[in-house]
């Protein structure tokens, strides 16, 4: 299985960016997103079931970002929007064999594949 993470880059405070990860190799259930900030945990993003439809979001994200999945593409989308500069981190694209629920997409051990990482700064 290769997740391959586009969309990164420089935006201001206030603006937006999209992130793309598509995937290949088989079908995957639960698909989300993690960051990881310069000296700091990756953390949980958001995250979207292929079944059912459940999308879950970080509290420090919910309401300004929005995850977004093409089940016939294999790929799933994060907008961001209302950047802010604590949003700089290396996002990371995650996939998932299993149906995961919400207190289990907090744990990176859930994920069982990993995309590369992009970058995204949020500076004026």
């Amino acid at each position: 299985v290769q997740l391959q993470a586009s969309g990164g880059g420089l935006a201001q405070p206030g603006g937006s960016l999209r992130l793309s990860c598509a995937t290949s190799g088989r079908t995957l259930s639960t698909m989300g997103w993690f960051r990881q900030a310069p000296g700091k945990e990756r953390e949980f993003v958001a995250a979207r079931r292929r079944s059912g439809g459940s999308t879950f979001y970080s509290a420090s994200v919910k309401g300004r970002f929005t995850l977004s999945r093409d089940n016939a593409e294999n790929t799933v989308y994060l907008q961001m929007n209302s950047l802010k500069p604590e949003d700089t981190a290396v996002y990371y694209c995650a996939a998932s064999v299993s149906s995961l629920i919400m207190s289990s997409v907090y744990n990176t051990d859930s994920w069982h594949y990993w995309g590369q990482g992009t970058l995204v700064t949020v500076s004026s």
